[in-house]
């Protein structure tokens, strides 16, 4: 049973990689084209409107699809239950946003965003329609199908958005880049799965959900609030343009940093579920997985502060260059959000929602702090604060593992201090690289390079049977993946 689970495990993580990394490639090219054809004002507006649309699909969900997965036995009325509450949540969010839209258009000084606005919300209607489908899939560990329809919508539907963009449609490319991007995934999903809701509600479901689902709920829009707080403090306060430079250097962050989350939340949840009650071995993979995603994580995100500059002006040009530092602040500030990640999942997996819930709260709390005590010093500064909060929060999560887990602190900070130790030594020994004059692609080649050889001769040296496992295991992964298709 532990070699099935391991190989499950590590199936549903390979195609979750390529779910997300799969996405995240495709959006990386198609925001490329986009932002050397759209100017930073245009991306500023759809930025607004992503701040209701996040809380939007929050509330819609409402904490029930992770419900349903943790719940074991969770049959077909309890699904459609679920999704007929999505559906008359969807309508009455979109009700609020249309009447809305005047107000926000007012508050950001930006009239020109009621028909926008209104136009772009009727995603908030679509994202239901598919959400239920996309439950069962993770329920399953089904990552193959999830995989095959993300990567397939986000595809044409950038195609279609680039296409407007070379034609003068201007933000209106982004708008009906995200319309279509949810029609497909509801298209795709409805002809791959082929589930249809019972015509029943049980509130009996709902009742037995909430007790796990609410903390949950709250914990996730706390997240989008927070995650967006800095797009409304300088939408309201600052230029449109300012806005268009951070969302985009929040993008390129969020490549990075939001894709390994993710793969994390769906990939480990429903596996830390399946053996929650086994604490030793709980702990076992724990420390696994938190070794080999830090030597992943920790070096990547240390060369993208390096090597920022020449990325973007390589990417989108020179006149999103006010990006680099932005892009670069966000990176550190995300640092160990992996592993933070990684922390509150095992913490929902033993049942303890409500334990990740007051780290949420306590997160959230130190960056309102900082944004109030940084506020006047201008945006760089309200990111360097947002750097100390985050890095703080990491810390509690650590004191919530030992509690749950007894995992000692120093076996912690062990797991992670060679990894991160090598990393910046390797970052700092390629960061010379940014002042020498010469050729941008050039100078990102080298840096490039000079990096990764850097990085896998110290792990060569340090780590010399953690690298021949992390060979292993993705040959293993490999070949079980090839099996299973034959």
């Amino acid at each position: 049973m532990g070699d099935n689970f391991k190989k499950n495990m590590l199936g549903a993580m390979t195609w979750s990689s390529v779910n997300i990394f799969g996405m995240q490639l495709v959006q990386l090219i198609i925001g490329i084209i986009l932002a050397r054809i759209l100017m930073p004002e245009d991306f500023g507006l759809i930025g607004i409107l992503y701040v209701f649309f996040g809380l939007s699909t929050v509330l819609i969900d409402g904490g029930f699809g992770q419900g349903l997965i943790k719940k074991p036995n969770a049959d077909n009325k309890d699904f459609s239950t679920v999704f007929f509450l999505n559906i008359f949540l969807s309508f009455v969010l979109y009700t609020i946003l249309y009447f809305s839209a005047p107000y926000i258009a007012l508050f950001f000084s930006q009239p020109d965003i009621v028909s926008l606005s209104r136009i772009a919300f009727l995603t908030v209607l679509i994202f239901p329609l598919y959400q239920t489908q996309q439950i069962q899939l993770l329920k399953n560990l089904n990552y193959k199908t999830l995989a095959k329809v993300n990567i397939i919508s986000v595809s044409l539907s950038g195609i279609v958005a680039t296409i407007l963009a070379a034609t003068g449609y201007g933000v209106w490319a982004l708008v009906y880049q995200q319309l279509l991007f949810h029609f497909f995934r509801f298209f795709f999903f409805t002809i791959n799965i082929r589930w249809k809701p019972l015509l029943t509600f049980k509130f009996s479901t709902i009742r037995e959900l909430s007790g796990f689902s609410l903390p949950l709920l709250g914990q996730f829009i706390l997240n989008v609030i927070f995650n967006q707080i800095y797009i409304v403090i300088i939408g309201r306060f600052y230029p449109i343009r300012q806005v268009g430079y951070f969302s985009q250097a929040n993008k390129y962050s969020e490549t990075v940093n939001a894709a390994t989350q993710n793969i994390l939340a769906m990939g480990t949840f429903p596996s830390f579920a399946k053996i929650q009650d086994d604490k030793e071995r709980l702990l076992r993979v724990y420390r696994t997985l938190i070794t080999s995603v830090s030597m992943i994580t920790f070096p990547l995100v240390i060369f993208l502060i390096v090597a920022a500059e020449p990325i973007i002006i390589t990417l989108i040009s020179e006149k999103w260059l006010p990006s680099v530092v932005l892009l670069q602040l966000l990176l550190l500030a995300n640092l160990f959000n992996p592993q933070y990640t990684i922390n509150v999942n095992i913490l929902n997996a033993r049942g303890t929602s409500k334990t990740t819930l007051r780290l949420e709260i306590i997160k959230k709390a130190l960056i309102l702090i900082s944004v109030l005590v940084c506020f006047h010093f201008g945006i760089k500064a309200m990111l360097i604060g947002f750097i100390v909060a985050n890095f703080l929060a990491y810390l509690l999560s650590m004191v919530a593992i030992k509690k749950s887990l007894n995992h000692y602190y120093r076996h912690q900070v062990a797991d992670l201090i060679k990894t991160l130790a090598i990393s910046l030594l390797t970052g700092g020994a390629t960061w010379f690289f940014n002042y020498i004059s010469t050729a941008i692609i050039l100078k990102l080649a080298v840096q490039g390079i000079t990096f990764v050889l850097l990085y896998l001769i110290a792990i060569k040296i340090f780590f010399p049977k953690k690298l021949e496992s992390i060979v292993r295991e993705i040959k293993d992964s490999r070949e079980n993946t090839e099996k299973r298709e034959s």
